[in-house]
């Protein structure tokens, strides 16, 4: 596992602090590995049978699995400290930010006067928040990613930044770029000779799937969108701290004030799960709008439920059903590839396609559990 890169926006971490984390890392990691293939096990050897017994069939998609499964003690309780584990993720980074958040912004100040790397920063306060993120706090995130609380806050950012570590034990590496690595690296080697001039992250967070697309084209003009202000201070700061020059505006990736045809590559990790439907429609035809003839648009989500049996599907499920990830379930059974055709782009399914993209080399000794990671990919 690597070990979180101390950048200069990265909170610092009392003793106490760091323990708390790092309790909360070896929690999920139980519970992943210990608990939870028990729970499969339980349902295999006894659960399914008794549903069988009292209904006249198997469950027969993981809805129906969900029926079955919620009276079970182990099941309870698993659940119950799974949701406690992501509850103690934010409490156990949010009093390190706390503490530190007079230093942070006087630091993110700073660097973005300064703009040694010539990346910068665009702020819309007038932006309408979709009620996606407005509804409830995603992942249980406290406040949810577009909160704000003081002038020149960068809470949301500096908060994500340490508790999706936590959350995800590590596995996305040291500069948590583990998205933004894998669709970089996908390009550059899949499309030989490719050198793209301009490329848009969408609902970039703290930049740290930004980042990587311009350390593997360091002459590519890079954008970053997303919005929430508190995560684009951080990820502006950020980015110029860590050596790499972004542009990051405040803006809604359904439609962004960017010219038609302007952009080589249009890109996201992990966003389109927490939208909606029609954000899911209207982002990809934004992101035909925004590509130059020949350009190409990645958008890389956790995987789609039609390739897992209904068990697997319902333990993937969890967060959809738990911890506010509540469109999460509904994406991963959409049509996707149908659902870029409807935006623009063209068949045949060679220009349109699911793809898994595999773990980059620099990952593969710590790489998430999910090897693969399936990409909306379309050429324009």
């Amino acid at each position: 596992m690597a070990e979180q890169y101390q950048h200069d926006l990265l909170v610092t971490r009392t003793h106490d602090e760091q323990h708390r984390q790092q309790f909360v890392m070896s929690l999920r990691q139980h519970l992943a590995s210990q608990i939870a293939p028990h729970c499969a096990a339980m349902y295999t050897d006894a659960i399914k049978s008794a549903y069988m017994e009292k209904n006249g069939h198997e469950p027969r998609d993981r809805a129906e699995i969900r029926q079955a499964m919620r009276d079970s003690s182990l099941y309870q309780l698993f659940s119950a400290m799974q949701r406690t584990s992501q509850e103690l993720m934010w409490d156990s980074a949010i009093d390190s930010v706390e503490r530190e958040l007079p230093r942070l912004i006087d630091k993110s100040k700073q660097l973005a006067a300064q703009r040694s790397c010539g990346g910068t920063l665009t702020l819309a306060p007038d932006l309408e928040i979709p009620r996606y993120l407005t509804a409830y706090d995603i992942h249980l995130q406290p406040g949810g990613y577009h909160a704000e609380y003081c002038d020149d806050d960068i809470a949301a950012g500096a908060l994500w930044d340490r508790a999706i570590y936590v959350y995800s034990m590590g596995y996305l590496g040291a500069e948590m770029d583990y998205w933004g690595q894998s669709l970089a690296n996908y390009y550059r080697d899949q499309l030989a000779g490719a050198e793209p001039q301009r490329i848009l992250d969408m609902g970039c967070t703290v930049g740290a799937s930004s980042v990587p697309w311009k350390k593997i084209f360091p002459d590519a003009e890079v954008h970053g969108i997303d919005v929430g202000p508190a995560l684009l201070r951080y990820a502006h700061a950020r980015a110029e701290s860590m050596g790499y020059g972004v542009n990051f505006s405040q803006q809604n990736a359904e439609h962004t004030s960017f010219e038609a045809a302007s952009f080589d590559v249009v890109a996201s990790g992990l966003l389109m799960h927490e939208t909606s439907r029609r954000g899911v429609n209207r982002i990809f035809s934004e992101s035909h709008r925004l590509l130059k003839p020949g350009g190409v648009m990645m958008h890389m989500d956790p995987p789609q439920f039609i390739d897992m049996s209904p068990l697997k599907a319902f333990l993937a499920a969890w967060e959809a059903y738990n911890v506010n990830e509540t469109f999460a379930g509904v994406y991963r059974e959409m049509d996707l590839v149908g659902e870029a055709v409807k935006a623009g782009f063209a068949a045949p399914a060679s220009r349109v396609a699911m793809v898994d993209l595999v773990v980059p080399p620099e990952f593969q000794n710590y790489a998430t559990p999910i090897s693969q990671w399936p990409t909306v990919i379309a050429e324009k």
